[in-house]
């Protein structure tokens, strides 16, 4: 164990910052790790939108599902995955390349997580709390009017970022399932019935808690996130973002 790793086990999401602003200096630091992330070729396809106008950030929280807490949030940045730095590079050259196609928008969007995610291990080492916002991607018409958002480029995440509460910080971090459930050699197998049973059984009496009746509970969050209006939604526009990624 070493710092680093104690930092990433001990991470959760924060969803309650102290009103007060994170300094300039740690705000380039941050974005200054992100760059330093993999990037496929070393092209960076991805741009970041640092949300500073509150009046924006209150219609981000309404649209991303109702989270309040986003609005109240010091620092909102929305990785968008970019074809266009790609095309345009290309073009720039005096190229004319073919058109974008999906394999471009997962790598796009490969290259904006993991600088996300290099940002939230950043913050996480220097006391900040950090949570990802997936619901950036609902709402794909009002959201590309607000962020004027071309085709060839779509939200690939939201991370909000601040100081955390007291209450946030003593917050117990979710169990996370066991790796036998998880890690695989060689190849893909999937689970039997009684393993995934026995998989979220593990993980509740890992989290200090006594399992409860697993039709009921998977059942419950089923209908809370699955079969959710917000799902149905997210996927209608990210459906949609795909189809026009091309059209950059």
């Amino acid at each position: 164990m070493n710092e680093t790793i104690e930092q990433i086990q001990r991470r959760r999401s924060v969803r309650a910052f102290e009103p007060r602003p994170v300094e300039p200096g740690i705000r380039d630091l941050l974005l200054d790790c992100a760059f330093q992330a993999p990037t496929a070729g070393n092209q960076m396809f991805y741009t970041v939108l640092d949300i500073t106008d509150e009046a924006l950030k209150a219609e981000l929280a309404e649209l991303c599902d109702h989270q309040p807490f986003i609005a109240t949030a010091p620092i909102v940045w929305i990785f968008l995955a970019d074809g266009l730095r790609w095309l345009g590079t290309y073009r720039a050259a005096g190229l004319a390349p073919r058109p974008l196609g999906p394999g471009d928008a997962l790598l796009c969007a490969a290259d904006a997580l993991i600088a996300a995610q290099n940002v939230v291990v950043a913050a996480e080492s220097l006391g900040l709390g950090s949570c990802y916002i997936g619901d950036v991607l609902e709402n794909r018409e009002r959201m590309r009017d607000l962020l004027h958002l071309p085709h060839g480029v779509f939200p690939a995440a939201m991370v909000v970022v601040g100081w955390p509460t007291e209450k946030a910080l003593a917050r117990r971090k979710p169990a996370r399932f066991e790796r036998e459930y998880v890690v695989f050699e060689n190849a893909y197998r999937s689970l039997s019935p009684e393993e995934h049973r026995e998989m979220h059984r593990r993980q509740q009496e890992k989290g200090g808690r006594v399992p409860p009746p697993f039709e009921a509970s998977i059942e419950a969050f089923w209908k809370r996130k699955y079969e959710s209006g917000f799902a149905v939604e997210l996927n209608r526009s990210a459906d949609g973002y795909l189809k026009d990624f091309g059209k950059g």
